[in-house]
């Protein structure tokens, strides 16, 4: 699998520099300044894609070419976005680059309550309180069906031995202005704003905003949200034909339905539908292990196995599950994912010409921990401004776990394994 990492643009505090030092052959990326719903021209994906082929290395994969809102809920200017992205699709194919990762949740991307939770070792990493996140869509956005579903989430999952409505109102007893505030922060601004463009740092009322944008599914459920994700991608597979581009859709993360939104790629059973749905060979997944690991319905070896041939990029990472159903990231040689069975997987069936229509399959680690020092020290990463689950040191580390692996599996395999070396 060909190296790659997670870069946010120029303006990231982690160089291209620093990345090509720890063996990264390809970068992963987006045009982060090009505002939402307009078209990526072919000048500025020019420029920055020889800016980073500058360092040695290449633009490998799109993360993301974000789809709006008025695509995912079938909105009045639905085929007007349509028709911006098969312009963007066409200039980053005219560039030559082949792989765009994006995500069909509707509103919210990636969540979790503690950006920095604290590990038995003394880093931290993200977490998901399912407590807190039942407090903040009851009592903080104050949806107005949000009792009745956490209610019946906790009956869903029983094993669980949770009351989540009953933990949010012990919760709301205790709250204060400030503690709210970090709820928000962490669920809605610090994980969305660099991720969906809909909510960026400094936003006047982002829970105000959250709800607008609530409205706009109502009445949407999972097969409309189906349909319509089916519609977009038949509208733009031409251009993917002609271009040769993969697209591959990231899992819901978490694998539930959350805030009343309906969510579409979170078991085998969903992936299995927008394959057939749609049986392009240009359609395909990103198969994000941390995601699908953060459902205890989800057996990820299986999975990995079952979609190898649609897989056009990976991220590795793993998440473990506690008994009370909160789940944390894991170490990425832990957790439920089992990375060594992935590697091994991924590895065959990219030896097989089988994965990203026969090409080196993208691998990245993902939401790597955020060690911690003396105020200052040589770890201490904890104000270095990184995006959350994003920092050089944490994802240094993991890569390096990840490298040993895929180097063990291939020696295994008999494939010989490319090393990051001085002088390839």
């Amino acid at each position: 699998m060909e190296r790659t990492w997670r870069w946010f643009g120029k303006k990231d505090k982690i160089t291209l520099a620093q990345l090509r030092q720890i063996g990264v052959e390809g970068i992963v990326t987006a045009l982060h300044d090009v505002p939402l719903g307009e078209v990526w021209t072919r000048e500025k994906i020019h420029e920055l894609k020889e800016y980073i082929e500058s360092y040695g290395m290449t633009w490998s994969v799109v993360e993301s070419l974000p789809v709006t809102e008025t695509i995912k809920y079938g909105g009045p200017d639905r085929d007007e976005q349509i028709e911006v992205y098969k312009q963007s699709l066409r200039n980053l194919g005219e560039e030559g680059i082949r792989c765009i990762c994006y995500n069909f949740m509707p509103v919210l991307d990636w969540a979790r309550t503690d950006l920095l939770h604290e590990n038995p070792n003394g880093s931290t990493n993200l977490y998901m309180n399912w407590g807190a996140f039942a407090y903040f869509d009851i009592y903080i956005l104050k949806r107005a069906e949000a009792r009745e579903d956490w209610a019946a989430f906790s009956k869903r999952h029983a094993n669980w031995g949770r009351d989540l409505v009953a933990e949010a109102d012990a919760m709301a007893k205790e709250a204060t202005p400030e503690s709210d505030h970090a709820l928000v922060e962490n669920i809605v601004i610090k994980t969305q704003g660099f991720v969906s463009g809909n909510f960026k740092e400094g936003d006047a009322a982002p829970v105000e905003k959250f709800r607008e944008l609530l409205k706009l599914y109502e009445g949407i459920g999972k097969e409309q949200l189906q349909a319509n994700m089916k519609y977009w991608l038949e509208a733009i597979m031409p251009v993917c034909e002609e271009y040769d581009i993969n697209m591959c859709v990231h899992p819901d993360d978490p694998p539930y339905p959350v805030f009343g939104l309906p969510r579409i790629v979170g078991n085998a059973e969903d992936i299995r539908w927008f394959l057939s749905a749609v049986p392009n060979k240009h359609n395909g997944l990103t198969f994000c292990a941390g995601s699908l690991s953060a459902g205890e319905h989800n057996d990820v070896p299986a999975m990995a196995r079952e979609f190898a041939d649609r897989t056009h990029f990976v991220h590795l990472r793993s998440c473990h599950i506690f008994p009370d159903g909160n789940f944390t990231e894991a170490s990425h040689l832990g957790g439920r994912a089992d990375l060594v069975q992935l590697v091994h997987i991924f590895e065959e069936a990219e030896r097989k010409g089988v994965c990203n229509s026969g090409r080196r399959l993208p691998m990245r680690v993902d939401h790597g921990m955020t060690f911690t020092d003396q105020p200052g020290g040589v770890m201490d990463e904890s104000n270095h401004g990184h995006n959350s689950g994003y920092t050089l040191l944490g994802r240094m580390f993991a890569l390096g776990q990840v490298q040993g692996l895929m180097a063990a599996v291939d020696r295994e395999l008999g494939i010989e394994y490319k090393q990051p070396g001085f002088f390839d």
